[in-house]
């Protein structure tokens, strides 16, 4: 069993399913966790709607689970990290230009008002697999939300339960990844 968290946090490692070391900060991290939800579905254990919709060297794009609307992105690291703070510095360089693309291919098929761009790393009040949720916020969110904006809305909205069904994040994960093809070349 290999320690998952940084030196300093004091949480129940879990078990590694891949490699012991990680080949980029030659130090003991996964790649790979077993009953980690996001690990699970890009190894194919698990149900990944609308499949991996892009990818880089470090992270992958992903529709959304849950009830967080159509067109709901997160932007995931290809390894197993629970705490931005363990992110490599490779990471953490492609970051930046990841999440603003996907922002852009989220606005372009959604023209939303604004796209909410925030982290999330809990799964049983416990640290977990860390992600980038870029949420497109409509206009017609905030009218059936009245005087509710930023994680009021998103609270309310995921509250709603607008979990879009199987076949509309098929469609959307497609297109997304047409926009982000056609940007390669």
């Amino acid at each position: 069993m290999v320690a998952l968290y940084h030196s300093d946090r004091r949480e129940t490692p879990v078990e590694d399913v891949s490699s012991p070391v990680d080949p980029i900060e030659n130090r003991p991290a996964a790649h790979d966790v077993a009953g980690c939800i996001p690990c699970d579905a890009l190894a194919g254990r698990a149900p990944l709607p609308g499949g991996r919709i892009h990818q880089t060297p470090h992270w992958t794009i992903m529709h959304v689970f849950g009830s967080f609307g159509l067109g709901a992105l997160a932007v995931v690291p290809l390894r197993h990290v629970v705490h931005v703070a363990d992110l490599s510095q490779e990471e953490v360089s492609e970051l930046g230009a990841v999440l603003r693309e996907t922002a852009d291919v989220v606005t372009e098929l959604t023209d939303p008002v604004q796209v909410y761009t925030c982290q999330w790393s809990h799964h049983g009040g416990r640290a977990a697999h860390i992600h980038f949720i870029l949420q497109p916020i409509r206009q017609s969110d905030m009218n059936a939300h009245p005087g509710k904006l930023g994680p009021m809305l998103q609270t309310a909205l995921a509250e709603a339960g607008n979990k879009p069904d199987h076949d509309a994040v098929e469609a959307f994960a497609e297109r997304a990844r047409t926009l982000y093809a056609a940007r390669r070349v």
